[in-house]
């Protein structure tokens, strides 16, 4: 299955299970013919606290005031829940709309376009986007609103179909420009209805913009005990004009106990733009906890959010009266996982190739990427520095290449000489799963330094690649390399002594392809070459 595949399968789970979202936004833009709801927002607490309020519908015009809506004399519309639906939207539905219940009440006009019997889209309803080449290009469709009434979904591109999947994700060209509409049938009381979504593509010049992106996993529970203050520290990397901000509920907004930092502190990093913001919440209490505070960070291409959850700190419960058996029991328990728990940490490596093997695990069938590594090394072959050039050239590719059937990129072997170096050392970094450096005294002070700033970016921000490093002998101080480094997962240094002679079975190659992907296809290979003893040359 292609990554693309599997992505639209994710985002089609998510669109089913997803609920009609509320409509904030005053004025409203939608094309006739289409189906449409109006939904107010922060009308939960209101219907919570009073289940006998009904909400009541208005819509208003110049000429005639407000009038309230009733369903029976409008058979395109009607309620469904907390939503007012259109089926579908008429021109003579234009006009001012209002929800209330109680004394809570939210505001719509609506305006609707004439459609236009020439074209698939209307151009007062496109959405513009610029991207930057040889950048990401995705388009997907997505309406989670109708989510489990759209029976089919096509995407065209300047009015022409061009995808049974739909859904785009390449490397942009200039030849990608143009209007991508995404076209949803939904099926509803026995009939037929689309909605279309029209996107402006724009492909551009490269510039220094990156993708916006909060530091951390997506979601975070925080424990808390009852009446102390708790600070969330929110921190993403940036462009210099990006929005960045936290977001809190509206009875929060008037708390005095829950205020945002207004500055923001930033700092540079290694050329980009670093910054945080603090929510800080005071005197803890039972209304604060299991709430989502988001923290988003976001530019007119991409959007990052994380989710921080106040959860209450657990206090165990200790019985009184514990038997001497039970307590024997517990001690021998005890120590068994701790025994257990040892040897799996000692033998981990072991554990984990033997059951690769066993299971015939491959993560290189679907991830799109041509190489399992790229081995970035000191490339000028001086005397001083000859053993590390052949354990890079020679050496790794005679182990991994031949006897466990991984396919290296060897920058001198497999480019062809005349073309951009800097784009070359992207575009092979960005198609390869890992990224193996060769350390020494020498390599930052060469031209590799590259290589290793652009494995940084795409294993800090964009998660994308692993980073493998083998410090090679005589360099034993690595603190010439980037503080960054140290905030990676995968950050871990494998020793290699050229003086040493290492079999295939040593423990410095089972901690290498410990940190390569597994593949479960091995070539064959002759017994000659399996049994010598690999030494550095």
């Amino acid at each position: 299955m292609h990554r693309e595949e599997l992505i639209l399968i994710l985002c089609v789970l998510v669109v089913k299970s997803a609920p009609k979202s509320c409509i904030r936004r005053s004025q409203i833009h939608v094309v006739e013919g289409e189906p449409f709801y109006l939904k107010p927002c922060d009308m939960s607490a209101p219907m919570h606290k009073n289940e006998t309020a009904t909400m009541r519908w208005f819509k208003g015009n110049a000429s005639h005031g407000y009038r309230e809506l009733n369903m029976r004399s409008l058979p395109r519309i009607a309620f469904h829940g907390h939503a007012l639906e259109f089926w579908p939207v008429e021109l003579e539905d234009k006009g001012t709309y209002f929800s209330q219940v109680g004394n809570d009440r939210q505001n719509w006009t609506l305006n609707v376009t004439k459609r236009n019997k020439h074209s698939c889209f209307s151009e007062t309803l496109v959405t513009n986007r610029d991207v930057e080449v040889k950048k990401s290009l995705w388009i997907t469709c997505e309406n989670p609103s109708y989510g489990e009434l759209i029976n089919h979904t096509s995407l065209y591109k300047n009015c022409k179909e061009i995808s049974k999947t739909p859904m785009i994700l390449k490397d942009a060209e200039f030849g990608d420009e143009g209007y991508y509409s995404c076209v949803f049938s939904v099926h509803h009381n026995g009939q037929q209805y689309n909605i279309t979504k029209t996107v402006n593509i724009t492909v551009i010049e490269g510039n220094s913009k990156i993708t916006p992106a909060i530091f951390g996993s997506k979601s975070e529970k925080v424990g808390v005990e009852l009446g102390e203050d708790v600070e969330l520290n929110c921190s993403a990397v940036l462009n210099r004009n990006d929005l960045f901000y936290w977001s809190i509920r509206k009875e929060d907004s008037s708390d005095p106990n829950v205020h945002e930092d207004r500055n923001e502190t930033t700092w540079t990093f290694e050329g980009k733009l670093h910054a945080s913001k603090i929510l800080r919440i005071q005197k803890v209490t039972e209304k604060y906890l299991n709430v989502l505070y988001n923290c988003t960070v976001a530019n007119e291409e991409a959007t990052d959010t994380k989710s921080f959850i106040l959860v209450r700190k657990e206090t165990p419960d200790i019985q009184g009266h514990v038997f001497m058996r039970g307590i024997t029991m517990v001690v021998l328990t005890s120590v068994a996982a701790v025994c257990v728990v040892i040897l799996c940490i000692i033998y981990k490596v072991d554990l984990v190739l033997f059951y690769r093997r066993v299971a015939e695990r491959d993560e290189t069938l679907t991830d799109g990427k041509t190489y399992d590594a790229f081995v970035s090394y000191l490339r000028e072959c001086h005397p001083e520095n000859g053993e590390e050039y052949t354990f890079a050239v020679e050496t790794l590719p005679r182990v991994l290449e031949k006897q466990f059937g991984y396919k290296l990129c060897i920058f001198e072997r497999d480019v062809v000489p005349g073309g951009a170096v800097v784009d070359e050392i992207h575009s092979l970094i960005e198609k390869s799963r890992r990224l193996i450096i060769v350390l020494s005294k020498s390599y930052m002070t060469n031209g590799s330094r590259l290589e290793l700033e652009s494995g940084l970016h795409r294993a800090l921000v964009e998660r994308k690649i692993k980073i493998i490093l083998i410090e090679f002998t005589p360099a034993s101080n690595i603190a010439f390399l980037p503080p960054s480094l140290k905030l990676l997962k995968s950050y871990r240094v494998l020793r290699w002594k050229a003086d040493k002679p290492r079999s295939s079975n040593s423990r410095f190659w089972k901690n290498l392809l410990y940190l390569m992907p597994a593949k479960a296809v091995r070539p064959w290979r002759e017994e000659s070459e399996a049994r010598p003893v690999l030494s550095a040359p």
